[in-house]
């Protein structure tokens, strides 16, 4: 009887790392598909050709095509959840977490270029393809908003506003910047001055100020 031979240390540090290389590989490539065709639209034959991988090693780090697509979700806002936790758990006044949590969104937001198409699909299509690891993310994102406003309604800052409200005012504009810099080019190249020299930090500024007018009660 022949005895196979174990792996040597170094043979097994070498095959972890390619694994991990080509795991990483297959988000990437993963990432970008699902920006540009949607869930449906994705093709996974298409994933393992631009990530140079056997279509075999989907399915060796995850399930389905359902599991890779849940993982680049997850990945967002696994992320932006302990962001803005750190933020609503700071020491500093109600209206800079509201500055920090703004700033929390972008950030991860302008990390991830493939997750605001993602998520505007994902949107128009009833969140689908959430699965409850991810929900709880979100609903982690909410309730540090929520902590923030309720300091700031405690301490006198803040007028009472529904949580999702500001949720929604702070994240749209945000993602919908990232997501239409094509569309800003064009519009410049149409006549539209201006719409391709928007930075990221004015519309985090604007996307601030706008925020904290609403909770303020304040008006133009």
């Amino acid at each position: 009887m022949v005895k196979r031979r174990k792996p040597s240390a170094g043979g097994r540090r070498t095959q972890e790392v390619r694994s991990a290389t080509s795991r990483h590989r297959l988000l990437t490539a993963a990432a970008a598909e699902f920006a540009a065709r949607g869930f449906a639209g994705a093709s996974v034959d298409r994933i393992a050709r631009v990530a140079r991988v056997n279509k075999a090693m989907i399915y060796y780090h995850f399930a389905s095509k359902a599991a890779l697509y849940r993982e680049i979700l997850r990945d967002m806002f696994e992320a932006v959840a302990m962001r803005v936790a750190a933020a609503a758990g700071a020491t500093a006044t109600p209206d800079d977490k509201v500055r920090a949590f703004v700033d929390a969104i972008a950030t991860e937001a302008e990390a991830r270029p493939h997750f605001p198409p993602i998520w505007f699909r994902e949107i128009a299509e009833g969140g689908a393809h959430l699965d409850s690891t991810t929900l709880a993310s979100i609903a982690a994102v909410v309730k540090s908003l929520r902590h923030i406003l309720h300091e700031g309604c405690t301490a006198g800052r803040f007028r009472p506003v529904d949580p999702l409200l500001v949720h929604a005012g702070i994240v749209g504009p945000i993602l919908l910047y990232f997501a239409s810099a094509s569309l800003r080019g064009r519009l410049q190249r149409g006549g539209v001055t201006g719409a391709s020299t928007i930075s990221r930090d004015d519309v985090v500024a604007h996307v601030q100020r706008v925020a904290l007018m609403a909770l303020e009660g304040r008006t133009v």
